[in-house]
């Protein structure tokens, strides 16, 4: 199974490369045929499939011969990556309750994806794809609650015992500390689509979990300045995008919460 989430996540990754180029340039998404962003010719099937065709066309297109982005493969293996871990994480093949929670995981991650790698390239956040995405972050969590955010035998509501709650104070608190540090800075310090940005993050993960989330992508985020600034790629006013390192510390939160909560903790006792 690990192999097969990992060539699905390949063929994704090749797909949401063309995502953020096509929402980026506003182009048809579906019936389109992919172009080379050279010389505009079409890609054949051939030249398209995810990592090899990169590999066998010696990082070049074949019609004009300039260079292809090292994005490709790099978003394509990426996402292979992140899909075999989230199969390896949720997926149970004799319960069918974890083929919906597997599904659900494997969406969000490709939407997060499709948002770091966006933000990196264009410093902006897919209004489309981040709406869509909390949309049905929040009708999957009814979903799954079902019937139990309501205990008919006492007439009161289940909210501790659900998957709304916990995202929904995840993604309030969240979205009200990064508003506060957009609003009062005029944006200087973190922009307002990062504020909206976590409320997804909230739902996907819940609470506690999410502070997690929110540490490791401060820390990579500085770790990438300190490294930038060090190699005097950037200043310190050069604008940094942020939603990558919030993707990642959401994607590492969300496969290894307990691995890494427990190792904490061991360092104490």
């Amino acid at each position: 199974m690990f192999i097969i989430f990992l060539i699905t996540g390949l063929i994704v990754g090749s797909f949401l490369n063309v995502l953020v180029y096509r929402i980026h340039t506003a182009e048809e998404l579906i019936f389109d045929r992919s172009r080379c962003p050279h010389c505009k010719k079409q890609i054949r099937w051939f030249d398209n499939i995810p990592v090899v065709s990169f590999v066998i066309l010696k990082f070049r297109c074949r019609d004009c011969q300039e260079k292809i982005s090292w994005q490709y493969p790099i978003v394509e293996i990426f996402t292979g990556v992140i899909f075999a871990l989230i199969g390896w994480k949720f997926f149970v093949l004799i319960d069918t309750t974890s083929w919906l929670s597997t599904a659900y995981y494997l969406f969000m991650a490709s939407s997060l994806i499709t948002i770091l790698v966006y933000d990196f390239l264009y410093l902006e956040i897919p209004g489309s794809v981040l709406w869509v995405s909390i949309f049905l972050a929040i009708v999957f969590g009814l979903y799954m609650d079902g019937m139990s955010l309501w205990n008919l035998e006492s007439n009161t509501l289940n909210l501790l015992d659900t998957i709304t709650y916990p995202g929904v104070l995840a993604a309030t608190v969240a979205f009200v500390f990064f508003f506060s540090l957009s609003f009062f800075s005029r944006e200087k310090w973190m922009g307002m689509g990062d504020a909206y940005l976590v409320i997804l993050l909230g739902l996907i993960l819940g609470w506690p979990e999410i502070l997690l989330a929110l540490f490791l992508a401060f820390f990579l985020g500085a770790f990438y300045g300190i490294i930038m600034l060090a190699m005097k790629k950037k200043k310190m006013k050069s604008q940094v995008p942020f939603a990558p390192f919030l993707v990642l510390g959401t994607l590492i939160t969300l496969l290894f919460y307990s691995p890494i909560i427990n190792w904490y903790f061991s360092l104490f006792m």
